[in-house]
C-alpha cells in the first residue's frame, strides 16, 4: 500500500480491532500526522503516516 492511497476521505480496515469492536476507519485529517475516526464509535486517533501505513490491512469500500 502506498501513502498516496491514504488520503482524506478514504475508508480503511486495520489489522487489529479497536476496543469497541470496529475495524473500519475514515481518514479525516492529513499533513504531518494523519487523523482517523472509528466508524463504529466515532473516536479519533492521530498517527504518523508511517504508523498508519503499518496498521492498515486494506482499503475498504467508500462509505455511502
Amino acid at each position: 500500500m502506498d501513502l498516496n492511497d491514504l488520503v482524506v476521505g478514504a475508508v480503511v480496515e486495520t489489522k487489529k480491532k479497536h476496543p469497541c469492536g470496529g475495524s473500519l476507519w475514515e481518514i479525516v485529517g492529513g499533513g504531518a500526522d494523519r487523523k482517523i475516526r472509528c466508524l463504529t464509535c466515532g473516536r479519533y486517533v492521530v498517527l504518523s503516516p508511517d504508523e498508519l501505513k503499518r496498521r492498515v490491512r486494506r482499503m475498504a469500500e467508500a462509505k455511502a
